[in-house]
């Protein structure tokens, strides 16, 4: 997988990373390596590491497929820090920290992945800021004391996420516009919340297809129950590819 996405140099599947919501071991390996090939890689989440751990991380990775490692760490600077020199063994592609733990703790993120790295002599890891939940909308943040919009807020932390070292935003398709033009075109966008023309919404509440997520600027594509619910998820996994390639 190349390690600068942009629209004109990416195959469409390179973009597609499948969420294996899970945390059964043995199906979340059968899924990575029926999807190899199929996908640009795997993403596993909070749940997954908290049941399985470092080893489960590494059975998942033994299926060949780069691993987006969403732990979302949020806390003081130091111990942000330390949670990412304890994972980065394990070489994860990317990995994302919230970026309303400000700027001291992204700066403190990027520089320990950094380190950590080069300590292991493993390719950086690409730091990626969560801006506002996929689950949450306008009504939610005032209810949670931010009085400014979704967009307002996505646009102000995707800003002080890349100048405090992060190289992309967790964003959702709807901000994708606002994010890319808050950052340059070297900034990644992940984004999830992507539901194929027909696929039932579910808890995402600001959703796009991957066509259009595509066009508007979106780099990597979160994509998971429309694939792992599927009967056949590498059939699936193909038809979204071939969805973006028009």
């Amino acid at each position: 997988m190349a390690q600068d996405l942009k629209p004109s140099d990416c195959i469409a599947s390179d973009r597609i990373y499948c969420a294996l919501d899970t945390v059964d071991v043995g199906k979340a390996v059968r899924l990575a390596r029926t999807l190899r090939g199929k996908v640009g890689g795997i993403k596993l989440g909070l749940e997954f590491f908290c049941a399985n751990g470092a080893d489960g991380f590494s059975r998942v990775a033994d299926a060949g497929l780069p691993i987006f490692l969403d732990l979302k760490f949020h806390d003081i600077p130091n111990t942000v820090a330390g949670a990412i020199r304890a994972v980065a063994p394990l070489a994860p592609k990317l990995f994302t920290i919230h970026t309303q733990g400000g700027p001291e703790m992204m700066r403190r993120a990027a520089d320990a992945a950094a380190e950590e790295a080069a300590k292991h002599g493993h390719t950086k890891p690409w730091v990626i800021g969560v801006s506002v939940l996929t689950s949450l909308d306008g009504s939610d943040l005032h209810a949670i004391g931010v009085s400014d919009s979704v967009d307002t807020q996505v646009g102000r932390l995707a800003a002080l996420a890349q100048e405090n070292g992060l190289d992309g935003l967790v964003c959702s398709p709807r901000e994708i516009t606002l994010a890319r033009n808050a950052t340059d075109d070297a900034f990644k966008l992940i984004v999830p919340g992507i539901r194929p023309m027909g696929s039932a919404v579910g808890d995402q509440k600001r959703v796009m297809t991957p066509a259009d997520a595509v066009q508007a600027g979106a780099d990597i594509l979160v994509i998971g129950r429309p694939i792992t619910g599927a009967e056949d998820p590498a059939a699936a996994a193909q038809t979204i590819a071939d969805s973006i390639n028009g």
